[in-house]
């Protein structure tokens, strides 16, 4: 009798407590979207709502993304603080590996950037073209991110990604040898960047440099014994 009543009392229990975790999970994902609608509105209340309603903040959409990386590719700067405040990850990396820290150094999102290297931005961490936040930063001219990126004197500044290239090599080879490109040479060199590393093929910066005819940039790197 007692075997039967146990069983009985199984076979109830087991189908509401399913049917309660279900309905946790509904609840779950649903603040999850919430989440990811604030950070992508910049919302912070929204944000700081959804989190306590039980979102996690390192939850993932469809393309990898969590809510601190939506709020940096929808440029949503007091989102992103919002989110790094409540102890998001700025190393997440979504399926193209954009990570928030790489993101926005390569779209010159200086404030970004900044509050990124205060909550413990992983340097080793790289992009789609094995690449560090520097190296586009440089490649697009980003003046005041390549200056938020070398206060730290720790920063790979010598990294070198798949394509052959450093930070230096790519302001020079996909630079356009403006105003912004200088400025960023004269910085990576009063940096101590190495001006001799070449490329797969054996190139200098230099020597991409003259074969640019990018004049000023040829002077200041001849100036810091560039060969």
């Amino acid at each position: 009798m007692k075997t039967i009543l146990l069983a009985l009392a199984l076979g109830l229990t087991m189908p509401a407590c399913a049917q309660q975790e279900k309905e946790t999970s509904k609840m779950d994902n649903s603040a999850n979207k919430q989440l990811q609608t604030a950070a992508a509105k910049g919302d912070t209340a929204a944000i700081r709502f959804a989190l306590r309603a039980g979102a996690q903040i390192e939850s993932r959409d469809a393309e990898g993304r969590t809510p601190l990386m939506t709020a940096v590719y929808k440029y949503q700067s007091q989102a992103a603080q919002a989110l790094i405040d409540a102890g998001a990850n700025v190393n997440a990396q979504d399926k193209i590996l954009n990570s928030p820290f790489l993101y926005a150094g390569a779209e010159g999102m200086t404030d970004i950037v900044r509050m990124c290297m205060k909550a413990g931005a992983d340097y080793t961490v790289y992009n789609r073209y094995g690449g560090s936040a520097l190296i586009p930063a440089c490649e697009r001219g980003h003046v005041e991110t390549v200056i938020a990126l070398l206060e730290d004197k720790t920063f790979p500044i010598d990294h070198i990604n798949r394509l052959g290239w450093t930070g230096l090599l790519e302001a020079v080879i996909l630079g356009n040898g403006g105003e912004n490109h200088i400025k960023i040479v004269q910085l990576l060199i009063d940096a101590g960047a190495d001006l001799n590393i070449a490329d797969k093929d054996g190139v200098t910066t230099l020597q991409h440099a003259r074969q640019k005819r990018q004049t000023e940039i040829i002077r200041l790197l001849e100036k810091a014994g560039a060969k």
